[in-house]
């Protein structure tokens, strides 16, 4: 009897141990994406001062753009021809809405960046329609797993937080390391010091926006095989990259993958107490609270700084 009573709390302990194991990796995964999606918005805003509200629509163009071209294609060309034409699409977004406006407000911005967003969605779905697609596994297929700490989950997975943390490194080499990256820098900090020096500040936003729009579109292409795609998908992580945006600290890289880690495990955690349909409140709840408490974020200044992360 004794050990049949010690073989079952062991096996409930195993059960334990793994599937806590499998929400902390599918929130990993979920919050690197989320990551990517914040830091897309901070580099926009640093350079600019903009939110970009259309953010969510890049990594929508990307998965979508990219499973078209699968059809006369391999994957890797595909996928990098999606992230070049996405690139393109941001700035044409920057040329055609935002750079002719002279000293305009925020609320304005907040509406055009907004109006984008819909206009996106509405391209989006004449081209494509509503059906949901994705691209196709990378490795294997869906069934295919592999085991870390008795946790089963897909190799996609593993493309997903290499990508979002390959992305996040040369972020911070090329704002570093080159002159372009410290003129965005120099941009960022002083708009009109950076113009006194020579620095063309309308190409450095143009640059922000192409930096934000490829981000965007290949983490579209990582997830696509894991989460779809599909024409709306871009309000949703939207949301989420805001929130993470501003829970790390609005114009804070570092402090939005940490941001992003912790709104992924919260949501992944979540799953057991709050239904499904009520993730995306989870979400708006805390971003809510943040705003309420601590409106600089839990890891960003009372200001936020330019590019300081990098």
């Amino acid at each position: 009897m004794f050990d049949v009573g010690r073989s079952s709390f062991i096996f409930l302990t195993k059960m334990t141990s793994e599937l806590f194991v499998q929400y902390l990796l599918a929130g990993i995964t979920y919050g690197s994406i989320y990551a990517i999606v914040a830091i897309g918005f901070n580099i926009i805003y640093n350079t600019t001062g903009i939110i970009n509200f259309a953010q969510g629509e890049f990594v929508m163009f990307g998965g979508m753009i990219a499973i078209t071209l699968l059809q006369f294609m391999p994957l890797p060309l595909a996928i990098i021809l999606a992230v070049i034409l996405t690139m393109i699409i941001g700035a044409g977004i920057e040329i055609c809405f935002i750079r002719w406006l002279k000293a305009p407000s925020v609320l304005r911005l907040v509406i055009i960046t907004i109006g984008i967003s819909i206009l996106s969605r509405e391209v989006a779905v004449h081209v494509w329609g509503e059906s949901i697609r994705s691209l196709p596994y990378f490795v294997g297929n869906e069934i295919t797993s592999i085991s870390i700490l008795g946790a089963r989950i897909s190799p996609q997975v593993l493309w997903v937080v290499a990508a979002s943390g390959l992305m996040f490194i040369c972020l911070g080499i090329f704002f570093k390391t080159t002159s372009v990256g410290r003129e965005m820098r120099a941009c960022a900090s002083n708009r009109k010091a950076a113009t006194l020096c020579g620095i063309n500040t309308e190409n450095m936003v143009t640059l922000s926006f192409v930096l934000s729009a490829g981000m965007g579109a290949l983490a579209g292409c990582m997830m696509s095989p894991i989460t779809y795609s599909q024409y709306d998908m871009g309000t949703g992580l939207a949301i989420k990259g805001f929130t993470v945006a501003i829970l790390g600290g609005l114009g804070s890289s570092g402090g939005a993958v940490a941001a992003g880690l912790l709104l992924g495990v919260i949501e992944a955690f979540s799953v057991s107490v709050v239904p499904l349909a009520f993730q995306d409140a989870i979400a708006i709840a805390i971003l809510l609270i943040i705003l309420f408490i601590r409106p600089q974020g839990l890891f960003g200044s009372k200001e936020a700084s330019a590019l300081k992360e990098f």
